[in-house]
């Protein structure tokens, strides 16, 4: 199986869905040989590369209900401490880890990110922050640092992006399994169990 899904480092609902997808994979017991690749996906493409705000106060109660969403499943984050920034650079990063490490060393960098922004609130489009993160993640500084230098890999995020709109997402985490079977949205983990038994049943009846 093979599940590949849009995303975006600054969506919390990124973050609870990738993870509910990662616990459903667990509980089906096909975690260790499923990867899930990451795709580019900028809410806010015109975003800022630096700013003073901070917070989702506007969100009022919604911000309170996802926090608590994502409480319930294990992940501690803060939108009050979020700041809204470009992401294209973080997704960059991500692009090299996959193009140069493979895409497990890809999907820590994601996890990395996520737990930067929302629970940190680090500012993820500051190149100290991703160059530290990266660096952590065991990626070649001087290669982070060419990255962040240019614009290599703009165009692969670009790609996602346009893959995203001739595909029809308009929403994000967006998974796609087995190039065929959509499911939007972070979705509670039992449907994501439920969904994930009934592809392997329909792909083993295929394959008979």
């Amino acid at each position: 199986m093979e599940i590949m899904y849009w995303s975006d480092i600054a969506c919390p609902f990124c973050y609870i869905g990738a993870n509910r997808m990662k616990q459903a994979l667990a509980e089906v017991g096909i975690a260790d040989e499923t990867p899930m690749e990451f795709l580019a996906y900028e809410l806010d493409p015109e975003a800022p590369k630096t700013t003073s705000e901070k917070g989702e106060k506007a969100l009022g109660q919604r911000a309170r209900a996802i926090e608590d969403m994502a409480r319930g499943d294990g992940l501690a984050i803060n939108l009050s401490q979020v700041k809204h920034v470009s992401t294209m650079d973080a997704h960059r990063l991500i692009k090299l880890a996959k193009d140069k490490y493979g895409q497990a060393a890809a999907n820590r960098l994601v996890n990395d990110f996520y737990k930067l922004y929302f629970v940190k609130g680090a500012e993820i489009a500051d190149h100290d922050v991703l160059k530290e993160a990266a660096a952590a993640s065991g990626l070649d500084p001087a290669a982070v640092e060419a990255v962040l230098n240019s614009d290599a890999y703009e165009q692969e995020v670009r790609n996602d992006e346009a893959a995203a709109m001739q595909s029809g997402v308009s929403g994000v985490p967006f998974f796609v399994i087995n190039g065929k079977y959509a499911i939007n949205g972070a979705q509670p983990k039992e449907l994501l169990v439920s969904a994930l038994r009934q592809v392997l049943a329909m792909e083993g009846a295929n394959d008979d």
